[in-house]
């Protein structure tokens, strides 16, 4: 195992700039989700750690080392690819020692090594068949088994999970999960999927046109998001936006919205701002403001309504008691006090 260390590091493609001084500091046996939007580099800056791609500037060291010039194989690292990458005309096994046979390890060391790997992954039955012969979900598997067997200093998984069904994703987040804590080998993973992040990760970094928005463990982005895109972000459904003035201790928002505020407002007064809720704090109730429901979307456990605001926002709101809204009703909603966020109007900075 070993630290991964990332030095204002920049990529270019000719005069295209991909990476803009990014630096992280990933702990040794930390579990480290890079998460973001397509395009924001998070799978650049995964294959560069890795040594697929050259680095422009900065530094990545590794357990210490800095590997800039170090070619891919010597760099102690294993790789989980998205579309599994398996030899066809191999079997589970072979496929699994393969590494290891390239290195000419003894047979007996591979075949110990394989059926250990096997063994965490409940593959041991699998071990004679073909990749055609798996599902989804066991071909990832023997993707995993594959880095296991290498026995790395540092784990990279490039959105392995996203080529997976909704209900094998869920259960392989939670094997991948299980994995580390057995096994507490660093690892980076990259994924475009925020519930993944923050289900999975000790630390999410939160990246976005190739720089960090934001870095911390997973409920303290949730909580206090340092600016309005990692709060869009960071939680599903998304957290409302309302944008409008400060006056008092109230927002004023387009035709006349008024939305009373908990928070410390003294320094804020006459300032444009964006008041931020997520749809899970907000309740039924007076004293609020009056939304009109649009769409009402039950999933048994819960209740999500599309609503719209006097001056045309979209906002949602989840409850988890059964209503029986119907499209054009008329309802009062609140956020709870100590649960809204105020982001500056300009810069979308946390207030």
């Amino acid at each position: 195992m070993a630290a991964v260390d990332i030095r204002d590091v920049r990529k270019a493609f000719g005069a295209a700039q991909i990476l803009h001084g990014v630096s992280i500091d990933i702990a040794d046996g930390e579990f480290v989700i890079l998460v973001g939007p397509s395009g924001c580099g998070k799978s650049t800056l995964l294959r560069m750690i890795a040594g697929l791609e050259s680095i422009t500037a900065g530094e990545i060291a590794i357990g210490g080392r800095v590997v800039n010039d170090v070619p891919p194989k010597e760099r102690d690292i294993a790789m989980v690819f998205q579309n599994y990458a398996l030899y066809p005309h191999m079997t589970v096994a072979d496929n699994m020692g393969f590494s290891l046979k390239l290195k000419k390890a003894p047979q007996a060391d591979i075949a110990a090594r394989v059926q250990q790997a096997a063994g965490i992954l409940g593959l041991a039955p699998y071990l004679d068949r073909f990749p055609r012969q798996l599902s989804g979900g066991q071909r990832q598997r023997v993707a995993m088994g594959r880095a296991i067997v290498r026995d790395p200093q540092v784990f990279l998984f490039d959105e392995p999970l996203s080529n997976l069904d909704a209900k094998l994703r869920v259960a392989m987040r939670a094997e991948v999960k299980e994995l580390h804590q057995r096994l507490k080998t660093t690892t980076v993973y990259v994924t475009h999927d925020q519930i993944e992040a923050m289900t999975m990760a000790d630390k999410i970094v939160v990246m976005h046109d190739g720089k960090v928005e934001q870095m911390g463990q997973p409920l303290e982005l949730y909580d206090r998001p340092q600016n309005q895109f990692v709060a869009g972000f960071i939680g599903s459904p998304a957290m409302n936006f309302i944008p409008g003035r400060i006056d008092g201790s109230t927002l004023v928002g387009s035709d006349d919205l008024r939305i009373g505020l908990d928070a410390d407002t003294a320094n804020l007064q006459g300032r444009d701002v964006v008041l931020g809720v997520r749809p899970e704090h907000l309740v039924l109730g007076e004293g609020g403001f009056t939304a009109e429901v649009v769409v009402v979307e039950p999933t048994g456990s819960e209740v999500q309504i599309n609503a719209r605001l006097a001056g045309g926002a979209e906002i949602v709101a989840v409850f988890r008691e059964r209503h029986m809204f119907k499209p054009g009703e008329k309802i009062g909603l609140k956020p709870l006090p100590g649960l809204v966020h105020l982001f500056d109007a300009a810069t979308g900075q946390r207030l």
